[in-house]
């Protein structure tokens, strides 16, 4: 039986919900993300892009390239809300959904062919979700998840694009490279550089040579160039780390404020551990310098979640990566090597009270919010910022907060 996968993505989703809750910044240039000259963009309207505004642009570019656009901070709540109705609507109607994104999806229809239109009824769905929640949205349908996916970027603003069966490679072939996913600018320069720019090229190239040029992502581009995905839908995501980064308004060299910093990121992602079931055992520590220099460190640890084991790890690794004396633009913790259990006393080191604390301090987490019960170690400047009302672990992929800076 033939394949037919169905992408959906919510137009600008971010502006598109600002515009929801203010009508007034409709067919204004409108952009989402850090307000302060150290901000991204995290969205913006496609009034903007004439001027060469993209998301992940430094804020301060884009006031340049468009003095006149409305900047907005943005809200993670409000995307979430509007994230959680959208799939509500397309799960009760589909057999299988995967969400890709905040704003993206994918809905295998394979086999509705003999009992519905897949096309017509994709064309309904998608008129639905404009109705019920005012959101523009488009979508591209396909035999897999690659072709689906570009048909929709093609299909953009606030339409839709179905791909007949065979006609894959046909309608690929006169794009930029550039849109098949998996090609990044590097990637993209590697092509230039050898004379390729459109797809219909690589789809006249021996799979051999992409694959002594890139290794094995030459042969996985090849395949997506040829319209070739057998990628399935994946219904649940499960996190294999988590992680959180914090940018400062202005490079410091306060160790005070950056270990403050470092102690309230590890303490919210050690929650975020309990609250999902789950023990890391790998502990990693980032920090970004004022000239971009980007250095990790890492160390592999017993499995746990308890903050007093982690805290120390994470002060620990900063001690040994902070050797420059250098201003420090960015910090960031993560934990890996995730595995499902629950929080073990330490016999030498724990006592029963210990696992009682922490129990009691989870239970008026979850009821007010991560950062309502915090040590004192983790209270402080540096830490304003941090903390999560959403769980990581509920099989959905993270949000990319609007007003986070990076």
């Amino acid at each position: 039986m033939k394949r037919t996968i169905l992408h959906f993505d919510l137009d600008t989703f971010f502006v598109s919900c600002e515009r929801l809750l203010d009508s007034r910044l409709n067919h204004k240039p409108v952009i989402v993300g850090g307000t302060g000259d150290r901000g991204v963009v995290s969205a913006a309207s496609y009034e903007t892009r004439a001027y060469g505004i993209h998301s992940g642009m430094p804020a301060k570019m884009a006031r340049q390239l468009c003095p006149h656009a409305i900047f907005i901070k943005g809200n993670a709540g409000t995307y979430t809300k509007y994230s959680k109705l959208v799939t509500e609507i397309i799960q009760s109607e589909v057999p299988v959904l995967e969400k890709a994104s905040v704003d993206e999806f994918y809905a295998d229809l394979s086999g509705m062919d003999r009992f519905f239109g897949c096309y017509k009824y994709a064309t309904e769905l998608r008129q639905r979700i404009i109705k019920e929640s005012g959101l523009p949205i488009s979508f591209g349908l396909s035999e897999n998840k690659t072709v689906s996916k570009i048909a929709t970027n093609e299909a953009k603003p606030n339409n839709q694009l179905k791909i007949e069966f065979g006609a894959e490679k046909q309608f690929l072939a006169p794009l930029s490279i550039k849109k098949i996913p998996m090609v990044g600018e590097k990637t993209f320069r590697a092509f230039c550089n050898m004379g390729i720019k459109t797809v219909h090229m690589v789809q006249q190239m021996p799979v051999e040579i992409m694959t002594s040029v890139f290794g094995k992502n030459g042969r996985v581009i090849w395949q997506r160039s040829n319209g070739i995905d057998n990628t399935p839908i994946i219904e649940y995501h499960e996190r294999k780390s988590i992680s959180s980064e914090r940018t400062y308004g202005r490079d410091t060299i306060d160790i005070s404020k950056i270990r403050t910093t470092l102690a309230a990121i590890a303490e919210d992602l050690a929650f975020q551990l309990r609250r999902g079931g789950k023990l890391a055992s790998v502990v990693t520590v980032k920090i970004r310098y004022s000239d971009f220099q980007t250095y990790s460190k890492q160390i592999k640890i017993p499995y746990t979640s308890a903050d007093h084991h982690l805290i120390p790890l994470v002060q620990e690794l900063f001690d040994k990566l902070y050797d420059r004396r250098v201003l420090i633009r960015l910090v960031g913790v993560r934990f890996s090597g995730i595995t499902s259990g629950t929080y073990q006393i330490n016999l030498f080191d724990d006592e029963k009270r210990t696992v009682d604390l922490y129990n009691a301090m989870d239970k008026i987490r979850l009821r007010y919010g991560s950062r309502s019960v915090v040590r004192a170690s983790a209270l402080g400047e540096g830490a304003r910022s941090v903390g999560n009302f959403t769980n990581p672990f509920n099989g959905e992929p993270p949000i990319v907060l609007a007003h986070r800076t990076q």
